[in-house]
């Protein structure tokens, strides 16, 4: 396991693609949160009674994340694309191993980027919010902040659960980013398929983040609590990956 990490982590860092959508996370993440939070400091909302600054503080994350989906994609297809898959089973033919060490080393990458992302996304929100702003010790921002993590990283593994069943980045893109991480927000809210996209991967995490909405206002609510969304997450990540490795398995590369 040891040499396919090492193998995994050298053809990650020597592709600048992937090294830039990591960056790209962190920035949006960030840069994002702070013009948000700019933008609410300026807006009559923060004077309401039930201003969620946690909601401002997250919210940017909804975009950043697309970065890190797209990284998961190229960690996992880009082999495929390039026919560089062809070497590597001849060099691990144990599938199951070379499957786990990619998947590991994807996680963890996307793992620490999330940590960073968000403990430096939390100081931006709450410097563009200012006097509207919060702090780690108020109610639920840790574990908004925790969640938030999580949230990034099971769906970077999950989406590269699709991408080996899909094995190409172009078609696995064109699946996940209009149908998961930007149509389901459109199409939850309408009414009748609200039921439906509350389940999807990317909605699932956003009731710990605050990002669904207050969840004692029926528009917003979803039927499962904050640590629930993230079992969800993890049941539709640990489903992606089972699909991707029967896929790898039993197909020619």
């Amino acid at each position: 396991m040891r040499a396919v990490l090492a193998s995994e982590w050298t053809k990650i860092r020597s592709v600048r693609s992937t090294a830039v959508t990591l960056l790209l996370t962190l920035v949006l993440g960030s840069g994002l949160a702070y013009l948000f939070g700019r933008s609410f400091r300026g807006s009559a909302a923060v004077q309401r009674e039930d201003f969620d600054p946690l909601f401002a503080t997250f919210y940017s994350l909804t975009l950043g994340r697309l970065a890190l989906v797209v990284f998961g994609v190229l960690v996992v297809s880009g082999e495929y694309s390039s026919g560089t898959i062809r070497a590597s089973l001849m060099a691990m033919p144990r599938r199951g191993l070379f499957y786990a060490g990619k998947v590991l080393t994807g996680g963890l990458l996307a793992l620490a980027v999330s940590l960073v992302t968000v403990a430096v996304t939390f100081p931006a929100a709450q410097a563009g919010l200012g006097p509207y702003g919060t702090s780690l010790g108020a109610e639920g921002a840790l574990e908004a902040a925790v969640g938030a993590c999580l949230d990034l990283t099971l769906l970077c593994v999950f989406v590269m659960g699709v991408a080996a069943m899909l094995r190409n980045s172009t078609l696995t893109l064109g699946v996940l980013l209009p149908v998961f991480f930007l149509g389901s927000q459109g199409l939850g809210n309408i009414p009748g398929l609200r039921a439906v996209t509350q389940y999807l991967p990317d909605q699932v995490g956003m009731v710990i983040t605050h990002v669904a909405g207050p969840q004692d206002d029926p528009r917003w609510a979803r039927d499962y609590g904050a640590w629930e969304g993230i079992a969800l997450l993890g049941l539709w990540t640990a489903a992606s990956l089972i699909g991707g490795y029967l896929i790898l398995r039993r197909r020619d590369a």
